[in-house]
């Protein structure tokens, strides 16, 4: 199928990596409807390629697809948040001890250019594009530690963290906060292991802190408004 500009249309998983990316900048808030017939127009594709881009993102757990209601963005409960940030406690501090004995200067170097990227974002006010650079930052950690299982486990809760995050958001520093990825990175280029693993567990505790979750959460906006820049 060809896109209105005589382009080839974004296949299911280009479109899936998209609304992936809308997530996590918090674009597309928790709850909001994902009519097929919108994001088919949106995207310039048919029903069938948003079909199996919404059953990926079901499958990454980020959308919600009800009978007769179509397809939402997930809308994680308070139990659901608490075992996400607590999940991501028991692996990821595990995981950067193993990274600090891994990591080599071009890891670092990796690391050390997504933490500008963060902090520029956070400067200029595009917060939910620091979302993503952050956890992004843990996923790299986990790419480097080289333990294939455990980082697509990580993958999918630093996935569901971000809509966590976009409903419990209590302060702004819920996003990493720059120190925390900047000790982290220096006992990684050490090799230090016991201090990464450390630092992760300490950082991970800070970040559930920085979640109310009693707050309701907010009405999510327009699904064309939000995905208007793609």
């Amino acid at each position: 199928m060809a896109g209105k500009n005589g382009r080839r249309a974004p296949r299911a998983r280009e479109v899936a990596d998209s609304l992936t990316r809308a997530i996590h900048e918090h674009r597309l808030g928790p709850g909001m409807k994902l009519s097929e017939d919108e994001v088919g127009e949106i995207f310039g594709v048919s029903r069938t390629i948003v079909r199996a881009a919404l059953q990926q993102l079901s499958h990454d757990q980020l959308v919600m697809i009800e009978p007769h209601r179509g397809a939402f963005v997930a809308q994680p409960s308070v139990r659901e948040a608490r075992e996400v940030f607590e999940a991501r406690a028991l692996l990821e501090p595990r995981t950067a001890r193993s990274a600090a004995e891994r990591a080599t200067p071009a890891d670092i170097a990796i690391l050390r250019r997504h933490i500008a990227e963060e902090h520029a974002a956070l400067a200029e006010g595009r917060d939910g594009q620091a979302l993503r650079l952050s956890g992004q930052f843990h996923l790299d950690i986990a790419r480097i530690a080289d333990q294939a299982t455990i980082a697509e486990f990580i993958g999918q809760l630093v996935s569901r963290s971000s809509l966590v995050i976009a409903l419990y958001w209590r302060r702004r520093n819920a996003l990493c906060e720059s120190h925390a990825h900047d000790a982290l990175v220096k006992a990684l280029a050490e090799g230090d292991g016991p201090l990464a693993e450390d630092l992760m567990k300490g950082h991970l505790l800070d970040l559930l802190s920085s979640l109310d979750l009693r707050e309701a959460p907010a009405q999510p906006r327009s699904l064309k408004e939000a995905l208007g820049g793609e």
